[in-house]
């Protein structure tokens, strides 16, 4: 869907960049982050309703520090600084810019003034997350103070006669208490939007413009079962029917039972022509003997792409090539420029025989939440729809150490155990991630009065919004218990369970 609203992030290298887009998306207006240095000609062309700074790490008077050219803040569209953004537009505009003798970085009380259309509906005292070192010691000529906290005189500013407004604290994190009102706020109160982001809409216009595009010729994707691959095709089937050819490449790594409810999923409710390869010989063999775990990722991305090729020359020519990049896809490989696509998920690197004469990427523009919200959309199970997030290698890398078919039994059983009774105590879509590892430990323990020398299963559970950081799950003891007390009564070659504690970082959420 084309919006005709559209709010720009100025990105100035925030670790919440993302985050902010999705705020305001969530609000039902679309947004865009673009580099710091976008050009006053583009902002123009673009014409958007509002202008968000995102935060960052630098100081305003750092050497190398991001900076916006002055004339932003005349172009007559509103302005909201948050964090570094606010700082930055106070160095601009005249004001002064101090450091702090006292770090302020946590949930912290801000005193506000909720008679200001950016704060209203707030108490006058409220929980947002302040996380800075620099501040805002004096306003810019023709703002007034609208917030401040006992160790910070300016947390909140407002010209409300320009509209530009700056926040010392972060509303789009969930620390800030109804922080998302804050954004609701600038977005309808200030910039005056009307909310015509909607994924229905989303939809429905898609369609038209795939069906447009692309017409009577042919597209070709490669399906992991994934949400990203499997909106994008479904999507593209809706457009262009049987024009979609679905080449989905079993590796023999996914979870247990996931291959054939893939197919049947695609082929008996979407009636997607979809070519099924069943690779796992094949893979095993190649990943024989191998325990590095960059080795095992670089073997199945090499071969996927081999087997890809290998069934794409059946089909012949085809005019596009399906991708299902997402938009943090776009973000995190360059502002602007066209991501690659990637190891199994999308091709894992563009076959230079295939014969076509265009990429679509018809998610390109959404968010993860965004993509399932389609995906409901278009009819596609729940189950698949919120299917946890699987890296491209698949179960090779929860194998710890060599990889052979016993191997991926234990684990597949295992895993389908954890993940049945996460689903049987509803905790399935408030941890965001969770599954079984096989460690390559094996230990004593007793089973039957025999002495037993098995192996270790880890389960790992994740809370996360962006899966950049997240903390292990406090899942209940009772489930736990259960789960474990399944693995080594149900899964042979397993006597002992243990649960993964750790946060990332240190620690990043898959093992290997």
């Amino acid at each position: 869907m084309k919006s005709k609203e559209l709010i720009l992030i100025l990105d100035f290298g925030g670790q919440y960049n993302q985050l902010i887009a999705r705020r305001v998306r969530e609000c039902n207006v679309y947004s865009e982050v673009v580099p710091y240095d976008i050009t006053i000609e583009k902002i123009k062309q673009k014409n958007p309703k509002g202008i968000i700074f995102t935060g960052g790490p630098a100081s305003v008077y750092g050497e190398n520090s991001p900076k916006c050219v002055k004339e932003i803040f005349e172009l007559g569209i509103p302005v909201l600084g948050i964090c570094y953004g606010m700082q930055l537009m106070t160095h601009t505009l005249g004001g002064k810019v101090a450091r702090a003798t006292k770090r302020e970085y946590g949930a912290t009380q801000v005193s506000i003034d909720n008679n200001s259309a950016l704060l209203e509906g707030f108490e006058k005292t409220n929980k947002f997350l302040m996380s800075h070192t620099d501040f805002v010691e004096k306003v810019p000529e023709g703002f007034t103070n609208i917030g401040f906290t006992n160790s910070c005189p300016n947390a909140a500013m407002e010209n409300k006669e320009k509209k530009l407004y700056g926040i010392q604290f972060h509303p789009e994190v969930n620390s800030s208490i109804n922080g998302t009102k804050v954004i609701h706020n600038f977005l309808y109160n200030i910039c005056e939007c009307s909310g015509d982001w909607v994924m229905s809409s989303f939809v429905e216009d898609s369609i038209k413009t795939l069906k447009e595009k692309i017409g009577d010729k042919k597209a070709l994707c490669a399906l992991s079962g994934g949400v990203d691959s499997s909106v994008a095709a479904v999507l593209l089937n809706k457009a262009i029917g049987q024009n979609l050819t679905c080449i989905f490449v079993d590796h023999g790594l996914l979870r247990k039972n996931e291959g054939d409810e893939v197919e049947k999923i695609f082929k008996e409710q979407f009636n997607i022509n979809l070519i099924r390869v069943n690779a796992k010989e094949q893979f095993l063999s190649k990943l024989s003997g191998v325990t590095d775990p960059e080795k095992k990722r670089k073997i199945i991305g090499e071969e996927f792409i081999r087997v890809f090729e290998k069934e794409a020359k059946k089909i012949g020519q085809v005019d596009f090539l399906v991708q299902g990049t997402i938009y943090p896809d776009v973000i995190e490989s360059g502002l602007g420029k066209s991501s690659v696509i990637k190891s199994h998920h999308n091709v894992g690197g563009l076959p230079d025989y295939v014969d076509f004469k265009e990429i679509v990427e018809p998610l390109r523009s959404l968010f993860k939440d965004e993509v399932r919200k389609t995906g409901l959309e278009l009819g596609i199970p729940e189950n698949l729809v919120f299917r946890q997030p699987f890296p491209g290698p698949g179960l090779a890398i929860r194998i710890i150490g060599e990889i052979t078919d016993e191997k991926l039994d234990i684990l597949k059983e295992a895993d389908s155990i954890f993940r049945e009774e996460i689903a049987n105590a509803g905790l399935h879509k408030s941890i965001n991630q969770y599954f079984a590892v096989l460690t390559n430990l094996k230990s004593v323990g007793v089973m039957g009065d025999e002495r037993t020398y098995d192996y270790t299963v880890a389960l790992r559970a994740v809370e996360t919004t962006d899966f950049m950081t997240g903390v292990w799950s406090k899942i209940p003891y009772e489930i736990l218990e259960t789960v474990s007390s399944r693995i080594v009564n149900e899964v042979k070659f397993v006597n002992r369970v243990v649960y993964d504690i750790t946060s990332k970082p240190p620690a990043t959420i898959e093992w290997e």
